[in-house]
């Protein structure tokens, strides 16, 4: 697929919320537990704080988020979710690229961090990250957790 079509970073909306779950469950087992879903729904209604969406010729095809959890020097980046159909196309990188920018400028701003899993860490080192832990089934059994920080 070539995407020379309309691409869309924009800010997360309640109305987003089931297309956000469809991206979830399209990505479920292969890279989330089933578990985790309602961890995802707890998210958004109460731990969101910067959360985007991309649409692809208005089709909404990923999202991730910012989070601080009370601490304005580190910058979280939090549920990145790509549309299987539009994974390795370069929507996953835009997405991440938007929210590294808009971290390097806030001045407060000194770590930018993720937690990941062994299934898509390397995405995050091919960004800039660097591993800094890694703990066996943490999310679930069979997802353990990369914790990773931004070097660049």
């Amino acid at each position: 697929m070539e995407m020379t079509q309309e691409v869309v970073i924009r800010e997360y909306t309640p109305q987003d919320k089931p297309a956000v779950l469809e991206l979830l469950r399209l990505n479920t087992p292969a890279y989330f537990s089933p578990e985790e879903e309602k961890d995802l729904i707890h998210y958004l209604e109460h731990e969101r704080e910067l959360y985007f969406v991309v649409e692809h010729d208005g089709t909404l095809a990923g999202c991730g988020g910012i989070n601080f959890s009370g601490d304005p020097t580190t910058g979280k980046i939090s549920w990145d979710i790509i549309h299987p159909a539009y994974q390795g196309k370069g929507l996953g990188r835009s997405l991440l690229q938007h929210r590294i920018n808009l971290l390097k400028n806030r001045k407060q701003v000194r770590t930018i961090s993720v937690r990941t899993s062994q299934l898509v860490y390397q995405f995050y080192e091919r960004m800039g990250f660097e591993l800094l832990e890694m703990v066996p089934d943490y999310w679930a059994p069979g997802f353990d957790l990369y914790r990773m920080e931004y070097t660049r």
